[in-house]
């Protein structure tokens, strides 16, 4: 009984490791891969203002993002039609404030 219920535990354990979603944590050049955007771009965001800033965990010299924060950091910034002219029509009261 002992080595059928070890083999039970065995396949449940994998099951749920499986069926748990990964959320990894990215060095800044594989967010860079995953998002498209330049290292650059994403070193100057994690030391922009914190209302604004990547989300990341520094651990000694390296950053580290957590894709799902880049995924929702990412979401923040999603614009629809062109933003200077949203920007003018919202100024003319032709668009309603988000």
């Amino acid at each position: 009984m002992t080595g059928a219920v070890g083999q039970v535990r065995g396949v449940l354990a994998e099951r749920v490791v499986i069926s748990t979603p990964l959320d990894p944590f990215l060095s800044l050049k594989a967010a860079s891969e995953y998002t498209g955007l330049s290292v650059k771009t994403l070193r100057r965001a994690v030391n922009d203002v914190p209302d604004r800033a990547l989300p990341c965990y520094r651990v000694g010299a390296a950053i580290l993002v957590r894709r799902s924060e880049a995924d929702g950091w990412l979401a923040q910034r999603r614009t629809v039609g062109r933003p200077s002219l949203v920007a003018a029509m919202r100024e003319l009261g032709l668009v309603n404030s988000r």
